[in-house]
């Protein structure tokens, strides 16, 4: 099995509308996601992902992590050997998007991290379940702090469905649930 590269985030990111709402339009090989973003809940995480939108850090990049029954992941890699370079990390915002009511449920937008809380940069995913554990709980240690809701995807959630779908592959140490053709 090879890794699949074109099919899933060959991402051409456009900006739909930039109101008080800003909708992204993310072009995948499966079909069209747009996603609407929650400034007023999570300002600096939704400024910091408009950033690499502007910046075109999304073009050709992939889901590399696809994990059915909980979330698809990109934003990172070109392909299963190329990491696209990021700015500094931002600081997680969970706590506040939580108070304005954002929970990681399905269809909704979050920011990837490592364990650190603080390490957000570029990588985001979509829920594809209710995620309940991922949600901000308290900021007593590194587990509670949550992942920071930034949007929700108003269209295209049939194709983040069919994307969560796709055979994935574990052969790889460095790449676990990657999408893979057969």
């Amino acid at each position: 099995m090879r890794p699949l590269i074109a099919l899933l985030l060959s991402v051409a990111v456009a900006s739909l509308n930039a109101g008080p709402k800003p909708q992204v339009k993310l072009t995948t090989s499966m079909g069209v996601i747009v996603v609407e973003l929650e400034p007023q809940a999570a300002p600096r995480t939704v400024e910091n992902f408009l950033k690499y939108v502007k910046k075109g850090q999304y073009k050709g990049t992939i889901f590399h992590r696809v994990i059915p029954g909980f979330m698809i992941q990109g934003g990172g890699y070109v392909d299963y050997l190329g990491k696209k370079r990021t700015e500094a990390s931002i600081p997680n915002e969970a706590d506040r998007a939580l108070a304005a009511g954002l929970k990681n449920k399905r269809g909704t937008v979050a920011m990837a991290r490592t364990p650190d809380p603080h390490s957000a940069a570029a990588e985001f995913f979509i829920n594809t379940v209710d995620n309940r554990a991922l949600d901000f709980k308290g900021k007593a240690n590194d587990k509670t702090w949550g992942y920071c809701v930034f949007g929700k995807v108003v269209k295209g959630m049939d194709v983040v469905d069919r994307i969560q779908a796709v055979k994935t592959s574990n052969k790889r140490s460095d790449f676990l649930n990657l999408p893979v053709k057969a």
